[in-house]
């Protein structure tokens, strides 16, 4: 009888990231296992990925075992008691200040037999699926809760030539174009429906996404509901940066927060329902539920995931010069950066991966981000370090303390007017679930994080817009 024959995908499916784990794996089987126990060779390989101890001494399988057990220095397993599954270690920032539900969280992703590597920022907390805060690299696979629902939520900081004396000389003329220039929840804009990007060609390739387009278009350059802002403030820089182009000073700017809408969430929602079934998930694992990237349903998502992150981006730079043209100001600086994405990027190894960033920032050298605050406290202007450790990420704002519900229930609007009056800032919507007090301590975070980033400069909210 033929002896088994296992194609690289097969093996890759199952987590295996190596080139000499898959080919050694392949050698293996066809070796000493016959075609009819393929369905039964790959499922215990894929048990001998995720607990390698467990098979040292089979007499098969030893050499793989021993293999994917040798340290890298990099990658290794932490020691379980016997007979559990094994997960990967991976870097907490800023430990003593994330919920233990959150690093269990991540502790299970990080038992995934496509996981790589991963680690926590410092602004984590608990999450659908994947923690927010949680970055996981896994191999030719993506997961669609490992992005999350607003898939492409970013930061945009437009800088304006003028002084921020504009903003207590012309208030009511700030809050009138904050008012009259943004859109927030369900409310639209009536003279946005011309934009390259609601003829892309994904609408007409992709089934699914042929039924979105028409919320595409309506919500097109507005704003979600929750923590999504759009701040008038004051930046200031300390020191002339080659990274940043502006001279010390203070200048007036523009802060916006937001993401690709509804039509963020359908995708995901969509692609984790086909994942799930794929894969036969249920429970806690299905949260986590991936398509892999070789796939029809795998390529599909991922070209939904452009489009989604390519819509958040044209939706930000609508706001941005909207206000720019109702306050008459000139954009001298514009600094946009984006999580709840996937990136494929290269280890130090120089193997491709996929890395997960639910709510972390991109944090390698070439990149320069906004890590964001409360209403009533600042957002930092960073630049990456490139830390291995994190990923090439970092946090991507100061992150919740408690739930919204929770904030609700703790605080009252009279102590949040009060806080905002001690700094400086008036409030246009908002609400006590957007507390301040429900978030934790953005200095501190960044402390944290002193190996991710450097700090460029700081943006100081004043005149806060949300829903």
């Amino acid at each position: 009888m033929k002896k088994i024959k296992l194609r690289g995908k097969e093996v890759k499916r199952l987590g295996y990231a190596n080139d000499r784990a898959i080919s050694l794996a392949i050698h293996l089987a066809g070796r000493h296992f016959k075609r009819s126990e393929k369905m039964e060779v790959l499922e215990t390989l894929e048990k001998i990925n995720l607990a390698p101890e467990s098979y040292l001494n089979d007499s098969l399988w030893g050499e793989l075992a021993q293999f994917l057990t040798q340290k890298s220095g990099k990658i290794q397993h932490k020691k379980k008691p016997k007979g559990s599954k094994s997960a990967l270690d991976f870097k907490i920032y800023g430990e003593e200040n994330i919920d233990p539900e959150a690093v269990r969280q991540m502790e299970t992703a990080m038992k995934l037999p496509i996981s790589v590597k991963g680690a926590l920022m410092a602004d984590a907390h608990v999450g659908y699926g994947l923690p927010i805060g949680g970055v996981l690299a896994a191999y030719n696979a993506v997961i669609p809760y490992g992005v999350g629902m607003d898939i492409g939520c970013r930061m945009c900081l437009s800088v304006f030539s003028s002084s921020p004396q504009k903003i207590d000389g012309e208030r009511d003329r700030i809050k009138n174009a904050l008012m009259n220039e943004t859109r927030f929840g369900l409310a639209e804009f009536k003279d946005e429906r011309e934009h390259e990007i609601l003829e892309r060609k994904e609408f007409q390739e992709i089934k699914f996404l042929k039924k979105l387009h028409k919320k595409f278009v309506s919500q097109l350059g507005t704003s979600g509901h929750g923590n999504h802002f759009v701040d008038v403030g004051v930046v200031k820089i300390s020191e002339f940066s080659q990274r940043l182009h502006l001279e010390p000073g203070e200048y007036f700017a523009v802060l916006s927060h937001s993401g690709s809408r509804n039509f963020g969430a359908e995708v995901c929602k969509h692609y984790t329902r086909i994942a799930r079934e794929k894969l036969e998930l249920s429970g806690e694992a299905a949260r986590l539920a991936w398509l892999d990237l070789d796939s029809e349903e795998g390529q599909e998502y991922w070209a939904a995931m452009q489009l989604a992150g390519d819509y958040s981006h044209a939706n930000h730079r609508i706001i941005h010069r909207r206000l720019a043209k109702a306050l008459g100001e000139k954009t001298v600086a514009i600094i946009e950066n984006h999580h709840n994405f996937a990136w494929k990027e290269k280890l130090d190894t120089g193997e491709e991966i996929i890395i997960h960033r639910k709510g972390a920032t991109p944090a390698g050298t070439e990149n320069i981000g906004i890590i964001p605050g409360t209403m009533a406290s600042p957002a930092f202007i960073v630049s990456g370090r490139g830390n291995e450790d994190a990923l090439q990420s970092a946090s991507h704002g100061a992150g919740r303390l408690m739930s919204r519900n929770q904030a609700k229930q703790t605080f009252t609007e009279s102590q949040l007017k009060k806080h905002l009056a001690a700094k400086g800032v008036e409030l246009l919507g908002g609400g006590i679930d957007e507390s301040p007090f429900a978030y934790k301590d953005i200095y501190e975070v960044m402390r944290a994080q002193e190996d991710l980033v450097d700090i460029l400069g700081v943006f100081y909210p004043k005149i806060v817009r949300m829903e």
